[in-house]
């Protein structure tokens, strides 16, 4: 975190019965001060437990936008959030703030097919597939729909620890030990598979060890971050 008065990216946060915003001992984590180059502040969003925005409870929609409105008073010259399922209020938030809004690593997606050859497939690891819908990846036509293969880590330990009031910290290793298991069912597949787009902002944690389980462009939360700051860092 940072002295307000710096430009600084601005994190709607979960509420998870810890600080928010507090920082994190995981590497690559968002709130890891180690994890940018650049400041971060966070407004945690009251209301927005796990087991609320995942499943995409609509009612807290003005939440969010009031906490990226306090992030913009304090310095925040872009926003993003710490769930990739709250992409469902990108366009409430986007019209709330003047500055740039990238509420989820998902917003990826459209650009991740144009990078890969048109039989490559993008996998989308997700924290819960059950509730990452077809409508949360902003594609225009079935072709595109059909080149992403989405996975979920639901009822893992990551998944468990994450659905609880107060939520229980996971260890690098165990949510290291979801993804795997997950990317390696959905590769046994679909062979066709040419990059991994994770969801989660729990997943950047586990990001190295999957580019060298599978050898593949490995794309995440801090990815979409480092871009949308860079485009206002002076």
């Amino acid at each position: 975190m940072t002295n307000q008065s710096q430009p600084s990216l601005g994190i709607l946060a979960l509420e998870t019965g810890r600080a928010p915003g507090a920082p994190s001992t995981l590497p690559n984590s968002v709130f890891n001060p180690a994890t940018f180059d650049f400041p971060t502040i966070a407004e945690m969003v009251p209301g927005a437990w796990v087991d609320r925005v995942v499943p995409g409870d609509s009612t807290l929609e003005s939440s969010y936008i009031a906490a990226a409105q306090r992030l913009v008073e304090r310095g925040a010259v872009a926003i993003t959030s710490d769930c990739g399922f709250t992409i469902r209020h990108q366009a409430a938030v986007s019209a709330a703030v003047k500055v740039p809004v990238a509420m989820s690593s998902l917003l990826l997606v459209p650009l991740l097919l144009r990078q890969l050859p048109p039989k490559g497939k993008l996998a989308v690891l997700t924290f819960d597939s059950k509730h990452c819908g077809e409508d949360l990846l902003g594609l225009a036509g079935r072709s595109e729909r059909e080149r992403v293969i989405i996975g979920g880590i639901e009822d893992g330990t990551t998944w468990q620890n994450e659905m609880k009031r107060p939520s229980i910290p996971t260890t690098v290793a165990e949510i290291e030990s979801d993804i795997a298991g997950c990317i390696s069912q959905l590769r046994a597949a679909h062979p066709e598979i040419a990059a991994v787009l994770l969801e989660c902002t729990m997943f950047p944690v586990a990001a190295p060890a999957i580019r060298r389980m599978t050898g593949l462009p490995v794309y995440d939360t801090a990815t979409l971050y480092r871009m949308t700051f860079a485009s206002v860092a002076s």
